[in-house]
């Protein structure tokens, strides 16, 4: 009998093992492991004042871990309080989920990240250019052609990039920003009440045509009343987008390019952004300041020089020179 006692006793133990053997590895495959669609080489983007559980929302959501709530008990845990860091982190190969947490909280963005500066302005084959140049193998046309129809609403920022990364990840992160910028200024854009399609067409304009914010403002009012009155644009920036060049001063004869972007021939704003502009020309685009003025150009010095009429404007053009 105590023989019997001791075999039951054997074999309950053995079940027990077995039990916690198969209730841990059910616990690791379900909150530990990475997940398989891991996006090796990918990027997420945790931005300013993000709670732990927002933060698990999003990196669950990308696939970069299996369970929102297990890394959120994780960090509220074991963490120091800090909560996560905000940043671009990147991931070249998958991470347990501790690794994850141990990241976020310490700020550890990935010492490999590359950064790309895109100037406020630029236009999306100038930006192909300069992420080619940067990335490794990052492939110039395929991003021209899949990022050319968001012209205008890519933002120009200072990126962190993985080694890899594709043309579609770039597309995604710039069109985030521009979303996440220009709520910045909804309450000016709501107050403007004009659409936002226009507002990034004229914005992309002024990117172009002036340097400051207050002399943007004021090419704002002056484009903004000659769509009033009908008059065409005249603005020469649209050249340089027409014929891909960074050519800003067409010959007489280019401006008669039969284009729909052409400012000259055409009355009213282009049908598309010819740049990407910054949050500067954004908001000048939608607090234009009132002038007397119906002209402008920019003198060989620099500064901008604003006429009432055309003969003003013809006297102005002594400052080219």
């Amino acid at each position: 009998m105590i023989q019997n006692l001791k075999a039951h006793l054997v074999a309950h133990k053995k079940c027990i093992g077995i039990g916690l053997l198969v209730f841990f590895l059910f616990f690791h495959a379900a909150f530990v492991k990475p997940p398989l669609a891991f996006p090796t080489g990918g990027l997420v983007f945790i931005e300013e004042g993000m709670t732990v559980s927002e933060a698990a929302q999003l990196l669950e959501q990308e696939k970069i871990i299996r369970s929102s709530a297990f890394f959120s008990f994780l960090i509220k845990t074991f963490g120091d309080g800090g909560g996560v860091r905000s940043g671009t982190y990147g991931f070249e190969k998958p991470l347990f989920v501790y690794g994850v947490a141990d990241r976020l909280t310490q700020g550890d963005f990935g010492a490999s990240l590359i950064r790309v500066t895109i100037p406020e302005g630029a236009t999306v084959r100038e930006m192909g250019l300069l992420y080619e140049k940067a990335i490794p193998g990052f492939d110039r046309e395929k991003f021209i052609a899949l990022a050319k129809p968001h012209e205008g609403y890519l933002f120009p920022d200072t990126y962190l990039f993985a080694p890899g990364t594709i043309p579609e990840t770039v597309i995604n992160v710039m069109q985030k920003t521009f979303d996440e910028r220009i709520s910045d200024i909804q309450e000016d854009i709501d107050t403007f009440g004009e659409p936002l399609e226009d507002i990034v067409i004229m914005a992309s304009l002024l990117e172009r045509e002036a340097r400051q914010f207050e002399t943007k403002q004021t090419v704002s009012g002056i484009l903004w009343k000659r769509i009033e009155i009908g008059m065409p644009l005249q603005v020469d920036a649209v050249f340089g987008y027409i014929l891909d060049t960074e050519t800003f001063s067409p010959t007489f004869d280019q401006l008669e390019i039969d284009s729909p972007y052409n400012t000259y021939t055409n009355r009213g704003l282009p049908p598309g952004p010819i740049a990407n502009p910054g949050i500067e020309s954004l908001l000048a685009a939608v607090t234009p300041k009132s002038s007397p003025y119906l002209y402008y150009l920019t003198g060989a010095d620099g500064q901008m020089y604003y006429g009432r009429t055309f003969e003003e404007h013809v006297a102005n053009r002594r400052f080219l020179r």
